[in-house]
């Protein structure tokens, strides 16, 4: 992979990491966003995708790890997605 590729897939994945730190630090941040597609136990829901945010933000970070956050990261979209359809 290109140095430059390297580096964004870097930055992105420490930014994702960053937002997903954010979900512990101010929850009532992304209360708005999260309900629609998690209405009961919003907050809880809000911690779990903290915690996935966290984990593939850090895995996408990292060189040996990037692979399999890109299918994790697939795989969330998945998770999200089916939850905001089913729950409209």
């Amino acid at each position: 992979m290109p140095k430059e590729n390297s580096r964004a897939a870097t930055l992105t994945g420490l930014a994702l990491a960053g937002t997903g730190v954010a979900h512990f630090v101010a929850p009532q941040l992304f209360e708005s966003i999260t309900e629609p597609a998690f209405p009961r136990n919003t907050r809880n829901f809000i911690y779990l995708n903290g915690g996935i945010e966290t984990a593939l933000g850090l895995g996408l970070a990292a060189q040996k790890t990037r692979k399999a956050a890109l299918v994790g990261l697939v795989g969330y979209a998945a998770y999200l997605a089916t939850n905001s359809v089913r729950n409209r």
